[in-house]
């Protein structure tokens, strides 16, 4: 279904945006959250249950240890106050993917809250205030066959996996989001980007959005001006990917503007995200936490974390993202400009990783934020979802400077390695790409090339050694790019230069 969408920069002249980001982050606990299947992914369906996780009658709950420390250390992160008293509460309502009819979650007493995280966005840091830090559970997931979208409207029918249902989660939900404007997209971008790489050197999740291992439900919502109320919000459920995050946020903003300049009213509903369309098409209508009947928790006591050990938890916290980044940029000596260039394109993470597979920093930044953007902008993914890992490019840098491989052929190698070809090194044997720096083929190809461009070579003999290029790129189609272009440079001069 088409929906009308105003100029987004019209929209944004116009308008107010507000955004809500929720952000659920599954823990890598090797338990679930209230049993003890396991959470392996990737696990043939419905064998990772339980009668706790399966919601059977009698079956009671204990909780995860190891997660409730991973919410301390993220709230601890996220500059948040950790309650020294919080309990579970019961979150009432039907899904088929939800055996219990009910999730265990945590209403109006989390374990963590008040927090904030600073971003950069072009340039500038924009602090993001954290409402709370909560635990729960996860639901199972359903698999609707025989439609052409893979969603139920349509399908044949559908298939349920409880293997999820009771993994643990982390729901990070901020206040607010305003003063944003024309940037919002980018900001809450850059903040999921900023908040998946914290979980990350926290070392408590994955975070693999493409897995599912963090997932985004983005709020927008219009205003006239900031001097007015709140809008009505949207919220796009499960967004998985820095990019759709993006996206979501610009399209809703487009069409909200349509719907109110039409005189309409913005609908307070879910909606879902269409990686194929980048668009969000209605989902339903949006409840609010009186329709959950939330109440306590009956069978799981109150958490009352001891402070000497919320302490000790602190000091396990890694160096803070602004902080890193500074690190980063004095050790690698970028600019400001560079700097930002890398961290717009997500790719701080990435080159840290190659730098540390033996790659300089200026290679690693060349190779991330050329040819292997590029092919993640012509594949429509992210960078660390291209398939290249840090030690891949690092390699390649290295076969470079070995003098194995040109810049030219490097690209040939990437292209090898993400077709699952193998190595870099396997790449260029299979490929044969290895550059030829054999002396007697080489030299019967300069020989052919002067032969080929007598005007170019008289003009060498004749002290125009910049000239040279030409022979040299005769050389390189004669060789099909694998000549060694300094001893092909060497030889032209040798054989053209005085006294030859």
């Amino acid at each position: 279904m088409s929906e009308t969408l105003v100029d987004y920069d019209t929209a944004v002249a116009q308008w107010d945006p507000v955004m809500g980001l929720e952000v659920h982050v599954e823990l890598n606990t090797a338990s679930k959250m209230f049993c003890g299947c396991s959470t392996a992914f990737g696990a043939a369906p419905n064998t990772n249950v339980c009668p706790v996780c399966l919601g059977l009658p009698g079956a009671m709950p204990t909780v995860n240890a190891k997660a409730i420390e991973s919410a301390i250390r993220i709230g601890l992160a996220l500059n948040c106050s950790i309650a020294p008293w919080c309990r579970f509460a019961r979150k009432n309502y039907f899904y088929p993917d939800m055996p219990k009819n009910y999730q265990i979650s945590q209403y109006d007493e989390p374990i963590a809250h008040d927090g904030w995280l600073d971003v950069e966005v072009d340039g500038e840091t924009f602090r993001i205030e954290i409402e709370r830090a909560h635990m729960e559970e996860d639901t199972g997931k359903s698999t609707h066959v025989g439609g052409a979208t893979g969603r139920i409207h349509g399908a044949d029918y559908s298939l349920l996996d409880f293997n999820r249902a009771g993994v643990p989660l982390i729901e990070i939900v901020t206040r607010p989001i305003v003063g944003a404007g024309e940037r919002a997209p980018q900001i809450a971008r850059a903040y999921v980007a900023a908040l998946r790489d914290l979980i990350k050197a926290l070392g408590v999740s994955e975070a693999r959005m493409e897995q599912g291992n963090l997932r985004c439900d983005v709020n927008v919502s219009l205003r006239p001006s900031p001097e007015h109320e709140l809008g009505t919000r949207t919220e796009t459920k499960n967004v998985n990917s820095l990019r759709s995050v993006e996206g979501s946020v610009r399209y809703e903003i487009s069409r909200q503007a349509a719907v109110l300049d039409d005189g309409q009213a913005v609908h307070q509903e879910t909606r879902m995200w269409q990686e194929s369309t980048g668009i969000t098409t209605p989902g339903r209508s949006k409840e609010t936490a009186e329709d959950y009947r939330y109440f306590p928790e009956p069978d799981l006591v109150p958490i009352a974390p001891d402070a000497d050990w919320v302490e000790r938890l602190r000091a396990t916290l890694p160096e803070p993202p602004a902080q890193r980044l500074r690190r980063l940029q004095k050790e690698w000596g970028f600019t400001d400009a560079e700097l930002r260039d890398v961290v717009n394109a997500e790719a701080t993470g990435l080159i840290e990783e190659t730098v540390a597979e033996g790659c300089s920093p200026a290679a690693a930044r060349k190779w991330w934020l050329t040819e292997l953007a590029r092919r993640a902008n012509e594949a429509g993914t992210e960078l660390s979802e291209l398939g290249m890992r840090p030690k891949a490019v690092a390699d390649i840098q290295q076969l470079v400077e070995a003098g194995t491989i040109n810049d030219k052929l490097a690209r040939q190698v990437i292209d090898g390695v993400l077709a699952g070809e193998g190595t870099p090194a396997e790449v260029v044997a299979a490929r044969g790409l290895a550059v030829v720096s054999d002396d007697g083929a080489l030299s019967h190809a300069v020989d052919a090339a002067i032969g080929n461009n007598p005007a170019v070579a008289d003009k060498i003999r004749a002290g125009r050694v910049q000239a040279a290029g030409a022979l040299i790129g005769d050389v390189m189609k004669q060789l099909g790019g694998k000549a060694d272009a300094a001893k092909v440079r060497e030889l032209i001069l040798t054989k053209l230069g005085p006294g030859a």
